[in-house]
């Protein structure tokens, strides 16, 4: 039985997901016990063919195959859970790159933290056109799906968790927390998300040590049309849904009271960044606040 469960959910990114799956196969883990599950959710271009080419060229890679039906990350995160055997249940994205030796420096960080009941890994953004958005801030780092909370290994406190590109749990965790919301995630081309805060709030609530392993490291693929305006508008109003069906009815008011302090602080930083001559960056972060707040009243 293999100890950690590399769980990958794809929908149509035949243009990287031979190279996600070629990074574990090449990164030197002979001496981990693993296996690859990927999940493909209703993929309609060339992902099935790119994942037999794989399976072809790296026959000594446990490495298995599914078709999820039901349409969304969620739903196809939790086939994964289900048919993986592993101990340790790791989650990548389809456009994430492992470093090299992921897996041995994951085991040798597991063993040392033996209380780990999740974690998240450092993710570097690799902007496929070359190209860093000006408006990229510290502040909107997470907008491309990247985090870097330094060098050394901390718990997630706060509002602090990881993400989904480069996360895990241990098997008992789940089978204690529960699994991904169905409710939230993204679905097609749909932009909902929050699957990731549900259930690592459910974690920390019950008191779980959620860390950050920097060494456990990925480059994540960012293509030009993840960067426009468009785009970011439709991920904030994708947020905001999200939120709403994560707070309820009866936790709709603190939600909407911390939004208010969030578009306090955007201000601040949008005043800070233009006064640095740096408009983009706070525009952005305007732009962000002003969707997630419409997708949160459940405006058109």
């Amino acid at each position: 039985m293999p100890n950690i469960s590399l769980i990958i959910s794809t929908y149509n990114r035949d243009k990287f997901i031979y190279e996600c799956l070629k990074c574990i196969a090449i990164s030197g883990e002979s001496s981990v016990s693993y296996e690859i599950v990927l999940v493909n959710n209703n993929s309609t271009d060339s992902t099935e063919s790119e994942c037999e080419r794989f399976a072809a060229d790296f026959p000594q890679v446990p490495f298995k195959y599914f078709i999820e039906t039901q349409q969304g990350l969620s739903f196809a995160r939790n086939r994964g859970i289900n048919e993986a055997k592993g101990d340790v249940l790791v989650f990548l994205d389809d456009d994430a790159m492992v470093c090299q030796n992921y897996l041995a420096l994951l085991q040798k960080c597991l063993n040392e933290y033996a209380d780990t009941v999740a974690f998240g890994g450092k993710i570097k953004p690799r902007f496929e056109n070359g190209v860093t958005p000006k408006w990229l801030s510290k502040w909107t780092y997470s907008l491309v799906s990247a985090i870097d909370m330094g060098d050394k290994v901390r718990l997630f406190r706060g509002n602090k968790y990881p993400i989904g590109a480069n996360m895990g749990f241990r098997r008992a965790t789940l089978e204690s927390a529960g699994a991904f919301n169905t409710e939230l995630g993204r679905a097609g081309k749909n932009l909902m998300a929050g699957e990731e805060k549900d259930i690592f709030n459910r974690i920390k609530v019950a008191g779980g040590n959620i860390y950050y392993f920097p060494e456990i490291e990925v480059e994540h693929v960012i293509p030009p049309n993840r960067t426009t305006y468009s785009f970011i508008a439709k991920m904030g109003i994708g947020i905001g849904k999200s939120e709403r069906v994560r707070a309820g009815v009866s936790g709709r008011i603190n939600r909407l009271i911390l939004e208010c302090v969030k578009w306090a602080a955007s201000i601040i930083l949008f005043v800070g960044y233009t006064l640095l001559l740096q408009p983009a960056k706070g525009y952005v972060l305007i732009l962000l606040r002003y969707n997630v707040t419409k997708g949160l009243l459940g405006r058109p």
